[in-house]
């Protein structure tokens, strides 16, 4: 079962120095029928005009990962933390039984445009930590790329205290890749730039996205290439 959200779909709010769409209930946004998917919470598409940014504010109980798809963000928290991150780099941080955060884009020219996503833990009580890791942005081409994961992974990977992993990839025009989807899990499927076909027939366009269940196999294709993010969940 596949079932699309449309870009144009999702609910927007445009408050001048930030422009975010939001994939679940959110804020001013709220639709009883469209929570969560599995534990993912929060998927919010934001655009924040230079030297603006989140003061500092409060999380807790959440898994939360940043993607940057282009800018620089920077954090800082009351762990003491203070990092950037661009393109090529995953911001991971486990607010568990508290923690404190700022977000910034510190250009003084430049957009910052970024994915933040939260989960739900797979485990309540933790302690608060913040990390960021990379990623080769060249290795992409044709193949799942985990980005952040709960199993153990070779590379550099962010550590996500739930039992998922956050793919990337860059299918090649022409070229299909597949994902195997494990009985009773879930997909999340996101595309980032360009467009493809799932399974020969769904058609995605730039930032749509796809809840699949009880599809034991995708296949990814585009005609022009393209960059999407899969979700593997439970």
């Amino acid at each position: 079962m596949i079932t699309i959200q449309r870009a144009a779909d999702r609910y927007s709010a445009d408050y001048g120095w930030l422009k975010s769409s939001f994939s679940f209930s959110f804020a001013d946004y709220y639709d009883p029928s469209n929570l969560q998917f599995g534990p993912m919470r929060v998927l919010n598409d934001d655009w924040i005009a230079s030297g603006e940014g989140f003061g500092m504010h409060p999380h807790r109980e959440m898994e939360i990962i940043t993607i940057v798809l282009r800018g620089v963000l920077e954090h800082k928290d009351s762990l003491g933390n203070r990092a950037e991150t661009t393109w090529g780099g995953i911001q991971r941080m486990s607010a568990g039984t508290g923690i404190t955060h700022s977000e910034y884009n510190t250009s003084e020219t430049e957009p910052l445009e970024l994915l933040q996503m939260w989960f739900l833990p797979g485990e309540r009580g933790l302690n608060p930590s913040y990390e960021t890791t990379a990623f080769n942005t060249a290795g992409l081409t044709d193949k799942w790329v985990p980005v952040a994961s709960s199993a153990p992974v070779a590379g550099e990977v962010a550590e996500i205290h739930q039992d998922m992993t956050v793919y990337l990839s860059e299918p090649a025009a022409g070229k299909p890749i597949t994902f195997a989807q494990t009985a009773g899990r879930k997909v999340f499927l996101m595309v980032l730039e360009g467009d493809i076909r799932i399974n020969g027939d769904t058609v995605l366009s730039r930032r749509d996205a796809a809840r699949i269940e009880e599809m034991p196999e995708l296949t990814v294709i585009s005609d022009d290439g393209a960059r999407i993010m899969l979700i593997d969940l439970p």
